[in-house]
């Protein structure tokens, strides 16, 4: 430090030999630091005391960027087309919403803040979003969804097929091989690009390029004017939440929920990932959650009641004192992203019919380290746990066949490796 500015203060100690202080750490006057322990006597005992006393003015920093909130952070740039999203997709804000958030409980929790080379503690708080980016572009000679333009889906809300499970054509089911298979290696090229430091607008990117190079269109980009291509959940969030500037932390878990569009029909599935080093109890929720869906693939096949593919995800759960989602269900797909059947993941539901060959529906069960009640973000999207702890969700894409089951989007031998339990 060059020179220390003069203060009059006769009630002050020099914070080196305690004699009488005439000068005060000026960087302690910017920071608006108390007196006591930033006043010197002469500039020998400051430059004395300078190794040591410079930690004050770390610590304050440290402090100051622990209590602000994402938004001060990361702020919006309206200029740059960043912003908050609000009304399901409808209307932007460059101010951060106000919302009870409520990650970890409303607990703070510790991460560890990179400042010149060292690590240092800094106290963090709950999820928040923050801002995004602008629509991504989709080519011309894409074939686009009836809801691609305005947002609203036409065909979708008033077919038949919202109330009658349709049995596909071998034609239908050829096409939705192809499209489930794009959308099997869209979610690779995702998972390939998950660690600490990448954003969810980065992910989304790479779901949106890989899907049009491939010649789909990502089905959610619209669809009731949900502004991204893909659906990205983080940590205590259960289901579509909005990719965004935040970048991805060490010990995160992160779903990223893919459909495409392609040749007519859709293609849908999803995983939850890793990001750096992960604490056991949340490996064990991916894992169990991971289970859930392969324990109920294994019921599929003709004849069997859709209320029982609840019953085994709900008994594997429970045995591992976790929690199965209520409000959001699997569903039928085809030429409709959503359509009959409906697929509930909990116990005691009502779903009605039995499973025919050549039907294809998603299973996709979330399950929460806590309870299983949910609340909505002020975006009208994002769904996360009414208690804050974590959840992770996997969906597949599935066919019934005269014999079983066929997973359309089954991982492929070029499928990055990502999760443990497959290789052990």
């Amino acid at each position: 430090m060059a020179g220390g500015s003069e203060v009059v203060e006769a009630a002050l100690s020099c914070a080196k030999c305690s004699k009488p202080a005439h000068l005060q750490c000026p960087k302690c006057v910017e920071l608006k630091l108390p007196r006591e322990g930033a006043a010197f006597c002469t500039q020998d005992c400051f430059k004395a005391s300078w190794s040591s006393h410079k930690s004050v003015h770390l610590k304050a920093k440290l402090s100051s960027l622990a209590t602000e909130t994402p938004g001060e952070q990361n702020a919006a740039s309206p200029s740059d087309g960043w912003l908050y999203c609000l009304r399901k997709g409808q209307a932007r804000t460059p101010k951060i919403p106000h919302f009870d958030w409520t990650g970890l409980g409303g607990q703070s929790y510790l991460v560890l803040l990179l400042v010149g080379g060292d690590r240092y503690p800094v106290e963090s708080r709950t999820l928040r979003p923050y801002p995004i980016s602008e629509k991504r572009v989709v080519p011309a000679h894409i074939d686009l969804p009836d809801w691609a333009n305005d947002g609203i889906p036409k065909i979708e809300p008033s077919s038949d097929l919202q109330h009658v499970v349709e049995i596909k054509t071998p034609e239908l089911i050829e096409r939705m091989r192809e499209t489930c298979r794009i959308g099997r290696e869209v979610l690779d090229a995702a998972a390939r690009i998950i660690r600490p430091g990448v954003t969810t607008d980065e992910i989304d990117a790479v779901v949106h390029e890989v899907t049009v190079a491939a010649g789909g269109y990502p089905s959610p980009l619209n669809y009731h004017f949900f502004p991204k291509s893909c659906c990205t959940s983080v940590n205590e969030v259960i289901c579509h939440g909005i990719p965004d500037a935040r970048k991805l932390e060490d010990g995160d878990i992160v779903n990223v929920d893919v459909t495409v569009y392609y040749k007519g029909v859709h293609g849908d599935l999803n995983e939850t990932f890793f990001v750096g080093n992960v604490d056991e109890a949340s490996q064990r929720l991916v894992q169990c959650t991971y289970e859930c869906l392969e324990k109920a693939i294994a019921i599929v096949k003709p004849g069997v009641r859709f209320r029982e593919i609840g019953e085994v995800i709900n008994r594997h759960a429970s045995m591992s004192g976790l929690s199965v989602v209520k409000s959001y269900c699997g569903h039928g797909i085809g030429e409709l992203f959503h359509c009959a059947p409906n697929i509930p993941h909990y116990s005691r539901n009502k779903a009605v019919g039995v499973m025919k060959a050549g039907q294809t529906f998603t299973i996709e069960p979330m399950i929460n380290a806590g309870v299983w009640r949910d609340r909505m973000w002020p975006d009208g999207w994002t769904a996360v746990t009414a208690d804050g702890k974590r959840s992770a969700q996997f969906e597949h894409t599935l066919l019934v066949t005269e014999t079983g089951v066929e997973v359309l989007t089954g991982r492929l031998p070029t499928s990055p490796k990502v999760f443990p339990w497959l290789s052990s």
